[in-house]
């Protein structure tokens, strides 16, 4: 009877005994290496080109104007100079009633809008991932169509049928006794959102519909296994699922609603309601074009900016800290 005797090797004795790369072989690597990088370089360059020329530029811009004003000494008869006024425009924006009054119609236009168009554009992708809505398709398009009319356009559709005396709206409602306003001190916020959701909602919608398609039918047929309906299905388990397109939109729409400027500056031509400093964007349109102060208007849109910035990061902010939490 023959024993065999395995000799043992010390692991480090193994380590030390494999061979060490070779000269040629960390060369290649370092060449694949600087290969990913230029490549990688050559694909980012657009975009941070892109990123500097329409954001850091104007950005800069604005905050350099911001610290200067034109005045005139002598009485306003002596040659216009550029001087130096440091936080002055900021302290003028910051005190001014009319401003902090946009600031604040901003605020209510997104708590009505915000939730109306998140809440409004998930409603509509699970209908239609439900498969409840007969030609999917058709309907899809209907939905989308809104949005592929200019915004410009789709005011001017709507202050038409706003308008008393030539809007077919408020005659058909005239006819069974009932008098609306729609542009009047109460109705004219919701005007403007009505209009806002009109031409955004069919957008978000399919924002939320690719990403429903993206859920695993697995889970969705494990949750009718266990006896869910229909609307717990898409409550339940649908809905968690795309909580990061939820966010994304959100945030997307926040942005776009506190720089509110096209419904309410064509509306303003037929209601005294909407004044030329109705929200932020008006109030610097206003500032810059027809009292010519750039100095004033670059102020209000560096504080209009670090606004966006500050509500866009709390946001981001609470809803990592949720995901956090539910993750525990």
């Amino acid at each position: 009877m023959t024993t065999t005797t395995r000799s043992r090797v010390p692991a480090g004795a193994a380590r030390a005994a494999s061979p060490a790369p070779s000269a040629s072989g960390l060369r290649a690597r370092r060449a694949a290496k600087r290969r990913q990088l230029t490549a990688a370089g050559v694909l980012m360059t657009p975009f941070f080109a892109l990123l500097v020329t329409v954001f850091l530029i104007p950005v800069g811009t604005a905050v350099y104007l911001s610290f200067f004003s034109d005045d005139q000494p002598g009485l306003g008869f002596g040659p216009e100079r550029t001087v130096f006024v440091g936080l002055r425009s900021y302290a003028a924006v910051l005190t001014d009633p009319t401003f902090l009054g946009g600031l604040g119609t901003v605020a209510l236009y997104c708590l009505i809008y915000i939730p109306l168009m998140v809440v409004g554009a998930l409603a509509l992708a699970l209908l239609l991932d439900s498969g409840v809505v007969r030609l999917r398709a058709l309907a899809q398009l209907g939905l989308f169509l809104p949005h592929a009319v200019p915004g410009i356009i789709a005011a001017l559709i709507w202050l038409y049928l706003y308008t008393p005396g030539i809007s077919p709206v408020i005659e058909l409602f005239a006819k069974g006794d009932i008098t609306i306003d729609f542009l009047g001190v109460h109705t004219v916020l919701p005007s403007i959102v009505n209009i806002a959701l009109w031409s955004n909602l069919g957008y978000n919608m399919v924002v939320f519909y690719a990403a429903l398609q993206a859920v695993p039918r697995e889970v969705i047929e494990a949750s009718v296994v266990d006896g869910a309906g229909p609307v717990r299905t898409a409550l339940q388990v649908k809905t968690p699922l795309v909580r990061a397109s939820i966010v994304m939109v959100a945030i997307f729409t926040l942005i776009w609603a506190l720089q509110l400027f096209t419904e309410p500056m064509l509306l303003s031509q037929s209601s005294p309601m909407i004044n030329s400093r109705f929200s932020p964007s008006m109030y610097i349109y206003d500032a810059a074009f027809t009292r010519n102060n750039y100095s004033l208007a670059a102020a209000a849109s560096v504080v209009l900016l670090v606004c966006t910035i500050a509500l866009s990061y709390g946001v981001t902010r609470f809803t990592s800290r949720a995901d956090s939490e539910e993750a525990r």
